[in-house]
């Protein structure tokens, strides 16, 4: 009798609630979303524990907190409205008690599922982002980009924290005053994504393009004056400098018959014509010179409209006209093609396929999209006055249709990147990546801060949906002379470090080595997601990337200044997910500088228009790695191993070495310890400097692009 009244077990909904006052083990399962919370309740009033019990009345939805006299003196109520489950905790009539109620246990979720936030903070000054399963005490919630579902945990002190795959280990605590209540809350939402901001959600297809695509395109210093030759040219010095790196793609503009003078709106984009003074061989054999130097070619297209007035007589009826007959015009084209006509999807289908399978293309990148403005095909074929002069006016949705058809025609195993494309159009259906970012550049001018600042907040507000959605192309990354130092050591850092699409866009040749290393140090593109999942759309100063590897644990905060003149950033440990009272080393990238052992907060002045870029570990009671000067995440993609043994007193690990590039690894010596040899294996070679502040810097250099086996003793 005594065990069958210690059990409390209801289903309330889609939830069920059971509770065994034996041990304080509450279970919490919803089937129906894959959830399971179990764990310990308990609750502590001064220093006095108290027992948590099944309710000792006839009310079966709620739990008992009884005190040490065996006196029940509040309740935990169980509230059910939907998805979602409360725990609303609450005095018994005229008791006056205070104390913290504690839950310690697990949350089973979706195999995919990571810790995020969904819920943005008041006054947020911190950008969230993850690599591997990191952790942060700011997330509020899981989410399975898979299932698209999003469990909520609502709770004023919480911590999730990942343990292995849909598995994580849950805290919760209340403070429990007199004359005061608490609730805690889990929430299922379903369809997260596809109900607030994708409603053409569609996991990414990982198969075809497993990681963000990057590569090299003309138009940005070119414009449209590229030949042929130009982008070999342009594509022999990748290969010596970037292909190592992991640049991927050599992508061609603006090659059509009559693209060397703009506006697209009248170049030839619907007969796949090049232009013969610049393309005289043919863009087939281009691909294929392209693949010889062991890139990818890609090819870009603006398929809405044309400004061949040739193509536009042969084929009138398939073009969009007023109701006076006059043919309508938009930034893709004199005229505008009626996609509401099966016999125009069938010529777009066409010659996508002719120049996937014939030519060999195998990156589209795919212009006029959604964009901002009824230039834009989008926002052009929803204006009632256009939708009414299609020659199929019930096509449900048009746009959706040319989208559908273009990935029909470059087919299943190519890249599609949306050029001006939305997360909330169907470009998220159909294609790989989008073109996010306004240009980086105007027509015929380098680029200016105003440009970079355009690329920082586009990704702000879009970095929600990269690495989930699709890959998002925030526009080239230029690092010429044409901009300082400062300003491109920026544009590197907002580019790379949220794992963004990487394209170069400066004439290799004229970049001095100082700038060809910024691209080095942004390839490959890191595995990055957002932990905030919704929109941004204030310039905040700080961007956070915690890495989490097999071996260790950091993060990676860059501190921008968006100002005219130099200013002090700064954070608070708290702010950015991390404990306040532990101790962290910094170390800062672009300078190379130690900024020492630092608590609670930390700040530094930053040049104008510039960004410092720190590397943050915990700090240890022995020697440490702070920083690699590889990869703007500072060892998240170079580093496969570190161990420290302190039999030997020996610091070991492997990094993967670029072929006759050097990269170093800075250590920290702590108080106690001399550095005594350093050792690198498979035909590398190594060489340490400690520097003024007593930083150690492991220079490695290897013959060949692999992981070296290195090792550091201390005395």
């Amino acid at each position: 009798m005594q065990a069958v009244l210690a059990l409390m077990s209801l289903v309330m909904g889609s939830w069920q609630v059971s509770f065994n006052e034996t041990d304080a083990q509450l279970n919490l399962v919803n089937e129906s979303a894959e959830v399971a919370v179990d764990g310990h309740l308990s609750f502590v009033s001064g220093k006095k524990e108290w027992k948590v019990v099944s309710s000792r009345d006839a009310v079966k939805p709620r739990l008992a907190l009884v005190n040490q006299r065996g006196d029940v003196q509040g309740y935990i109520n169980f509230q059910v409205n939907g998805d979602r489950l409360s725990m609303l905790v609450y005095h018994r009539t005229a008791q006056s008690y205070a104390g913290i109620l504690r839950f310690n246990g697990n949350i089973h979720f979706l195999p995919d599922s990571f810790a995020c936030r969904t819920q943005p903070p008041r006054e947020g000054r911190v950008l969230q982002l993850a690599s591997g399963s990191a952790d942060s005490s700011l997330t509020d919630a899981l989410f399975s980009p898979q299932h698209d579902s999003v469990l909520h945990v609502d709770a004023v002190n919480k911590r999730i924290t990942s343990r292995e795959k849909g598995l994580f280990d849950l805290e919760l605590s209340a403070q429990i005053r007199e004359s005061s209540e608490c609730a805690w809350s889990f929430s299922v939402e379903k369809d997260y994504y596809r109900t607030r901001y994708v409603p053409y959600y569609t996991p990414i297809n990982r198969k075809r393009c497993p990681s963000p695509p990057t590569g090299w395109m003309s138009w940005n210093i070119y414009f449209d004056k590229a030949t042929a030759e130009d982008n070999l040219d342009e594509a022999r010095i990748g290969k010596e400098q970037l292909q190592p790196f992991g640049m991927e793609f050599w992508s061609i503009e603006s090659w059509q018959d009559n693209s060397d003078t703009l506006p697209v709106s009248k170049f030839s984009n619907l007969n796949l014509k090049p232009n013969p003074r610049q393309f005289p061989l043919g863009m087939k054999k281009l691909a294929d010179d392209i693949r010889a130097l062991g890139f990818r070619p890609g090819i870009w297209m603006a398929p809405f409209g044309t400004g061949n007035a040739e193509f536009y007589e042969a084929h009138k009826e398939w073009f969009l006209h007023d109701k006076n007959g006059k043919a309508l015009r938009t930034w893709n084209g004199v005229y505008t093609i009626d996609p509401s006509q099966q016999a125009v999807q069938d010529h777009l289908k066409k010659i996508f396929s002719k120049a996937s399978h014939e030519w060999g293309y195998e990156y589209f990148k795919i212009d006029g999209m959604s964009g901002r403005s009824s230039g834009y095909c989008a926002h052009f074929f929803e204006r009632p006055e256009i939708r009414a002069v299609f020659k199929n006016p019930e096509c449900p949705n048009p746009f959706e249709q040319c989208v559908k058809t273009f990935r029909e025609g470059i087919g299943e195993d190519r890249v599609f990147l949306a050029c001006q494309g939305h997360a909330s159009g169907p470009e998220a259906a159909f294609a790989d990546a989008a073109r996010t970012g306004a240009d980086i550049v105007h027509p015929n001018k380098p680029p200016k801060w105003k440009n970079l600042l355009s690329q920082a907040r586009c990704t702000l507000n879009q970095v929600f949906a990269n690495n989930i959605v699709f890959f998002i192309d925030p526009d080239t990354l230029m690092v010429g002379d044409y901009i300082g130092l400062e300003q491109a050591r920026l544009a590197t850092t907002v580019v790379a470090l949220p794992g963004q699409m990487m394209f170069s866009g400066d004439k290799l040749a004229e970049l001095k080595p100082e700038r060809m290393r910024l691209l080095q140090q942004a390839l490959p593109v890191c595995d990055v997601r957002p932990l905030d999942l919704y929109p941004t759309f204030s310039m905040l100063p700080i961007w956070d990337l915690k890495v989490h590897r097999s071996f260790g644990e950091w993060d990676v905060v860059a501190l921008f200044n968006w100002s005219e003149q130099e200013a002090g950033v700064g954070f608070d440990f708290a702010e950015i997910g991390l404990d306040p009272l532990a101790a962290y080393v910094v170390d800062e990238f672009w300078t190379r500088t130690f900024q020492g052992t630092q608590k609670t907060r930390f700040e530094m002045p930053v040049p104008a228009h510039g960004v410092r870029l720190l590397a943050v570990h915990r700090a240890l009671p022995h020697p440490q790695f702070m920083s690699s000067d590889r990869h703007v995440t500072q060892g998240a993609v170079e580093l496969t191993d570190l161990a420290w043994d302190a039999a030997s007193r020996t610091l070991s690990g492997g990094v993967k070495a670029v072929k006759g590039f050097p990269l170093t690894l800075r250590f920290l010596t702590p108080p106690g310890f001399t550095f005594d040899s350093a050792k690198a294996e498979s035909g590398a070679t190594c060489q340490t400097k400690t520097d003024e502040k007593g930083v150690l810097n492991l220079t490695i250099t290897s013959s060949s692009s692999q992981t070296v086996p290195f090792s550091l003793k201390w005395k």
